[in-house]
């Protein structure tokens, strides 16, 4: 897998982005970027090994990004844009609503009525 320059480049225009400016917020340097540009291959050598022993390519096993993580960073995100909107809510409690939300309202409900039921021993 190597870089490709113009789809980079073509990516940045669309987020109104510089290359400069894309490797600034990424944090990596120019140099990195180019010495990473000029590789066959950005993937290291036991990763190309391991595929070339199965006969495959590597993208066959590696994943973009794990769907769970995906799923975590795309509620966290939401977290941070109610939050900024509303300064003095609680952080904790936008992001159990997100979750609470994302169930079905029937599961909502029966937690809610099993919960509801519970003694208060205290």
């Amino acid at each position: 897998m190597q870089i490709r320059g113009d789809k980079l480049k073509e990516l940045c225009a669309q987020k109104g982005l510089t290359l400069t400016r894309l490797l600034e917020q990424a944090g990596v340097s120019k140099n990195a970027y180019y010495s990473l540009a000029r590789k066959h291959s950005v993937l290291p050598r036991s990763v190309l090994a391991i595929a070339d022993r199965l006969g495959v390519n590597p993208s066959v096993f590696l994943e973009d990004r794990p769907a769970e993580e995906q799923r975590w960073r795309s509620l966290l995100d939401e977290v941070d844009r109610i939050s900024a909107r509303n300064p003095h809510s609680d952080r904790d409690n936008i992001r159990h609503t997100l979750l609470l939300l994302q169930e079905p309202p029937i599961e909502r409900l029966r937690r809610a009525l099993t919960r509801g039921q519970k003694l208060d021993l205290y």
